[in-house]
């Protein structure tokens, strides 16, 4: 499996970071993202090192596509948003930040302001209860 030393994403799936971890499978990772937009602001990236969608496999991309396909709906039941964004970015220019391909799921409220360029880091324990509360809503039968 292709990773980086230097990717915070890559040690992260290699267990030598923290996160608040929402779901995992073979292919992916799911965690909470800590500087949240919204509450519930989910990450899915591959666990293979790609930087962005340029460089993505088709399987791999895939994989991430049906793991916030599976996540949407958790995080829709955990927190009843009135909308959902899906975020990808590719390249400074374009936003992106940390160079390890990966989609932000980003709950929208009505009433809340768009908060997605100025983001505020979230307590560790605010992190794993949010993480918890869509990990338990998942439907994975």
């Amino acid at each position: 499996m292709k990773s980086l030393d230097d990717c915070i994403f890559c040690k992260i799936v290699a267990g030598k970071a923290p996160s608040a971890k929402v779901y995992e499978d073979q292919h992916t990772l799911a965690f909470m993202d800590l500087m949240p937009v919204s509450r519930g602001h989910t990450l899915v990236i591959p666990k293979e090192h790609s930087e962005n969608l340029y460089e993505i496999d088709n399987p791999t991309l895939a994989a991430v596509a049906a793991t916030s396909h599976l996540l949407a709906p958790a995080i829709r039941r955990a927190f009843e948003p009135d909308g959902l964004r899906i975020f990808q970015l590719n390249g400074a220019a374009a936003g992106q930040t940390v160079f390890h391909y990966h989609m932000h799921l980003l709950p929208k409220f009505a009433n809340e302001e768009d908060r997605f360029l100025k983001r505020v880091a979230s307590s560790d324990d605010e992190l794993q209860k949010v993480a918890d509360a869509i990990s338990a809503a998942l439907d994975i039968s």
